[in-house]
């Protein structure tokens, strides 16, 4: 639930109240009975650190990842080329 303030000009009391957004407005003060009128209070919700900027952007783009290729690496040559069986079929 959301938190609102309203301030008594009677009292000079500024009073931080829970409510529902569809509940009614405070009218009187909880301490002197006065009118009271609402206020706007500052929002505790900061963007710090490296990378967050007033137009939501940050200035590095991100790497793209290596793509992997879908066919097999080619396998080495054989050593010993005399007797495998590979050595026909490679040439």
């Amino acid at each position: 639930m959301p938190v609102y303030e309203y301030e008594c000009p009677a009292c000079e009391i500024v009073h931080e109240v829970q409510q529902r957004i569809a509940d009614d407005p405070l009218q009187d003060c909880p301490e002197c009975g006065g009118p009271v009128k609402k206020i706007m209070s500052r929002s505790s919700f900061q963007l710090k650190g490296g990378g967050w900027y007033a137009d939501g952007y940050s200035s590095a783009k991100p790497k793209k990842a290596e793509k992997k290729s879908s066919t097999p690496a080619a396998a080495p040559p054989c050593k010993n080329s005399d007797s495998c069986p590979c050595a026909t079929t490679a040439s």
